[in-house]
């Protein structure tokens, strides 16, 4: 079980984080535009954000799919700059 859990990118990080940074990444207005759901394009917040994505299971899984993209793009670069 261990073992699975080093492997998830999402593990020890809730969707209050992910949605969080997702904002502080691209911004609502951007965020709407690549993940078309109401929560981010009508009068967005993080709250109301939290409150859709828990009962929609597949927009839940275009955001934690949109953030890893966006993890590794930042390790990326990160590792890039190190070397």
């Amino acid at each position: 079980m261990g073992e699975q859990q080093a492997n998830n990118p999402l593990h020890g990080v809730n969707l209050e984080q992910i949605v969080t940074c997702l904002v502080a990444h691209y911004g609502w207005e951007a965020l709407g535009g690549r993940i078309k759901i109401g929560c981010f394009t009508s009068d967005p917040s993080v709250k109301s954000s939290l409150k859709f994505l828990r009962k929609t299971p597949w927009a839940r899984k275009k955001v934690e799919a949109l953030y890893i993209t966006v993890q590794k793009s930042v390790w990326k670069q990160s590792n890039a700059q190190d070397a």
